[in-house]
């Protein structure tokens, strides 16, 4: 029997915590959905990711502003995904700053995409009616650069190909706060299905272990504290993404099939990771995504709302 589509049957609203990571720094988590945050300066705010929507980010705003009332100037996007940038109306930002191919990437596909998610996750995108359109980012960089909030300097890096193919981390080198995107999950399962897998697992992640964070804040799932815990969620990343390989690669070369792929990597992570936020949804597009890139597409396929629903029926039932 085919399972219900990606998170569609999902629609239990989820209760959201604001922590306060170090003096002015906030991470705003709600039990598996994608996290938020924001840093503050005395001059300045830098919010962290934008939600779905305006809507669901002003609820996000309202939580902040029981803190502060430094005025919000910078909107960081850590990559492309819907679910990421499509609220960004809600900060009244003077800047929205991304990695310059995460402006390709919605340039690209993120009409697509934002089709794709509203489908899969709608009630992440409760308010739709109130998104203006798609979020075009206003300042963009490479590599590397730095954001001055006033007393306090935060770094946006540019550390590899991952889960897409611009993420970005923000860094805060003196109080070793990393907030990693969907790089590195807190207890929560990978979604795969726009990643480099090869890269990620290595290079990238290589060197968001080199950054010695002492606090990370993931894409979803809990904060970790201490060394110990960002190196473990660090270590489940790689894992669950070195076990996938080690699943998929021999069916594929021995000439077996997308589906016994899914089902050999299915039942591999299921044990370690099946109990974890939206692992049933990610493993189809996960498992598709990492077949191609192992026979040879480069680039990740774009995800309509239509290949979504034909790629479930064929894995997930």
């Amino acid at each position: 029997m085919t399972k219900p589509f990606a998170s569609s049957a999902d629609l239990t609203e989820k209760t959201a915590t604001l922590e306060e990571l170090a003096d002015g720094v906030y991470a705003y988590t709600a039990q598996g959905d994608p996290n938020v945050g924001a840093v503050v300066g005395a001059d300045a705010v830098l919010c962290v990711e934008a939600r779905a929507t305006p809507y669901m980010a002003q609820k996000w705003m309202d939580e902040l502003r029981t803190r502060t009332d430094v005025p919000i100037r910078d909107l960081v996007l850590t990559h492309y995904h819907a679910v990421r940038t499509l609220g960004a109306a809600a900060f009244g930002a003077q800047r929205i700053i991304s990695s310059q191919t995460t402006l390709e990437l919605i340039h690209e596909r993120g009409q697509q995409d934002w089709e794709s998610e509203a489908g899969r996750m709608p009630r992440l995108f409760a308010g739709a009616e109130t998104i203006p359109g798609l979020t075009i980012p206003t300042e963009t960089f490479t590599d590397r650069t730095s954001v001055d909030l006033g007393g306090r300097v935060v770094e946006l890096l540019h550390l590899g190909r991952g889960h897409t193919e611009g993420d970005i981390v923000v860094w805060l080198p003196e109080e070793r706060i990393c907030f990693a995107g969907d790089l590195v999950e807190g207890e929560a399962a990978l979604y795969t299905g726009d990643a480099i897998h090869l890269d990620w697992m290595s290079s990238t992640l290589d060197g968001v272990a080199a950054l010695g964070a002492q606090t990370m804040v993931g894409g979803r799932g809990r904060v970790m504290r201490g060394s110990d815990e960002v190196r473990a969620g660090i270590d489940q990343t790689r894992g669950f993404l070195q076990t996938m390989r080690a699943q998929v690669e021999p069916v594929l070369t021995g000439g077996g099939t997308l589906k016994e792929a899914f089902d050999a990597a299915h039942a591999a992570l299921e044990p370690a990771y099946g109990t974890w936020p939206i692992f049933e949804h990610c493993m189809p597009f996960n498992v598709s995504r990492l077949w191609d890139e192992l026979s040879g597409i480069a680039r990740p396929r774009i995800w309509t709302a239509e290949r979504d629903r034909e790629v479930w029926a064929q894995l997930q039932s």
